[in-house]
């Protein structure tokens, strides 16, 4: 892609990102789920969780995986699982990491 062609890819983008945030408040009393369409989405969410866990613990190329990064994404989804805040579970799972790494424990 050409710079040229960057900046208005980038508002673009954003105009359609402020969109979507806009419709959810706007369209909040105005669209009905049904119980089975909640239940979806709340699968969905923790399918595209469970996925996020797999991909952030398996190793990529030939690289070994140690034991650093699977404790912290352990932490990460045991504080995610316990409804932890989202700044909580992310600060613990990445302190967890980084202090395994400083201990040596790769």
């Amino acid at each position: 892609m050409s710079t040229q062609a960057l900046l208005p890819a980038m508002l673009i983008l954003a105009a359609g990102t402020y969109a979507l945030r806009w419709t959810g408040p706007a369209l909040r009393h105005r669209l009905r789920l049904s119980p089975r369409a909640i239940h979806l989405l709340d699968t969905g969410a923790l399918i595209l969780l469970a996925a996020l866990v797999a991909t952030a613990t398996l190793p990529t190329g030939s690289g070994d995986l140690g034991l650093a990064l699977p404790a912290g994404v352990a932490v990460g989804g045991v504080l995610a699982w316990r409804r932890a805040p989202l700044l909580v579970t992310v600060l613990a799972a990445a302190g967890t990491t980084a202090l395994l790494r400083l201990m040596g424990v790769h």
